[in-house]
């Protein structure tokens, strides 16, 4: 994957996930919202065809406003749909219904959606809210690793998922430790003591298996198995075929960790890092830890925080832009129609609100009230800041710890410089 197509699939992603998570939110009273599924094979004017015919069977239904309200959602997707000769290449998703708004107010909403997956299904369905179902499948990672902690006192499984580690579970052992007690020989302890790591094992064996066949399209979805724990205990229990044969075979690599607990899982992706190269949690992970770095130094070439990133991207100082795959923000701009004055403001996107609902309050020069003027997603508007300068954009996923802390410490916007300024 080149450079500028992974920046396409992560901005993508971002847009795709920022869509969903507006249409979860909205309401409609009784079966108003309509949700229709187009694939990239359906012919356009079948689909008109079954919507002139819904059309005409809203007559049946008692309620006026209802009746209203359908009927007009059905209207404005023909609209849309005049403007498609056929589906695009992975088909297309159409959301449009009357939202409910504070108080009794209502608004017809139109929304249409081309997924990042063809989609393989026809739909029309009214309900209360959007069918999202379809689109959210697709947000599941296509690439799933297992991974095993252990040594002869306990174990730990998990998945790497995409960006993300999921914890699954562990156990302990009961074989005892290398000082035999009083009253039997050391030969006995000894035999005793490998029965034990090997029952062990074997219990390590039979839940791994159990946990990760029973990953969702397992052949396809599954990538492989990462083994990390001390020396010689990971190589004892991968030399035994302790394992499922499907997953034996799936053994990407053993790795020496420290914990063989949950804090291992994280430990183990690390020591990983070249066996999972190309994988985005490396890659994004390298990237924090390159600012991480240079934000402990003296003379560090690290900044965060807008009002930092903004001047410096305005200089071009920025040589990575940083942004949370989280971040939910909007940049406001507001004008006077009176006396020209004009104002920016950086608010929180929060579902279920409206830009409407700021008030900027009142022009401070002659009273006025300001009016918007212009509306920007806040990572939209840093990335044409940063292209005019030709800084690279990097968005990144809160799924692991260091893009966690991007967001939670610093706002979710960060960068690594070019030169220090005093920014």
């Amino acid at each position: 994957m080149t450079e500028e197509t992974h920046k396409d699939n992560a901005r993508r992603k971002y847009d795709f996930k920022k869509m969903i998570e507006k249409l979860q939110v909205k309401e409609g009273s009784g079966t108003e919202l309509i949700s229709l599924y187009i694939p990239p094979d359906k012919q356009i004017y079948d689909v008109t065809a079954q919507l002139r015919d819904e059309f005409g069977q809203c007559s049946n239904i008692k309620s006026k406003q209802t009746r209203t309200n359908v009927q007009s959602a059905i209207s404005s997707i023909l609209s849309r749909l005049k403007y498609y000769s056929k589906p695009p290449e992975n088909g297309m998703a159409v959301f449009c219904g009357a939202v409910n708004k504070h108080g009794d107010r209502q608004d017809l909403e139109c929304n249409v959606v081309m997924p990042p997956e063809p989609l393989n299904l026809y739909m029309y369905r009214c309900s209360s809210s959007f069918e999202l179902e379809p689109l959210l499948a697709m947000l599941e990672e296509k690439c799933v690793y297992g991974l095993l902690v252990l040594d002869r006192r306990e174990a730990y499984w998990g998945f790497l998922r995409g960006n993300r580690i999921e914890p699954i579970g562990g156990v302990t052992s009961t074989v005892p430790g290398k000082q035999r007690k009083g009253g039997q020989s050391s030969a006995r302890f000894q035999r005793l003591r490998e029965i034990a790591i090997h029952e062990f094992y074997k219990k390590i064996g039979d839940r791994s298996s159990d946990v990760f066949l029973q990953e969702k399209d397992f052949f396809e979805r599954f990538k492989g198995v990462l083994i990390g724990g001390p020396s010689p205990t990971k190589e004892e229990f991968e030399a035994g075929n302790y394992l499922h044969h499907e997953i034996q075979r799936r053994i990407i690599g053993l790795f020496d960790i420290s914990y063989t607990n949950e804090s291992g899982l994280p430990e183990l992706v690390d020591a990983a890092a070249d066996a999972l190269k190309g994988q985005e949690v490396i890659e994004e992970k390298q990237i924090m830890e390159r600012f991480f770095k240079e934000l402990v130094k003296d003379d560090g070439l690290a900044a965060y925080g807008e009002k930092s990133i903004r001047e410096n991207l305005l200089i071009g100082s920025v040589d990575i832009l940083l942004l949370s795959e989280k971040l939910r923000q909007s940049r406001l701009k507001f004008v006077c129609e009176n006396c020209g004055y004009a104002s920016e403001v950086t608010i929180r996107n929060e579902a279920g609100k409206d830009i409407d609902d700021y008030d900027p309050g009142n022009c401070p020069d002659c009273t006025s009230p300001l009016v918007l003027s212009a509306e920007d997603d806040i990572v939209d508007e840093l990335t044409k800041l940063a292209d005019a300068s030709n800084t690279s954009v990097e968005i990144i996923s809160d799924d692991f710890e260091e893009g966690s802390q991007l967001y939670t410490a610093f706002g979710g916007i960060a960068g690594i410089l070019r030169y220090r300024t005093g920014y």
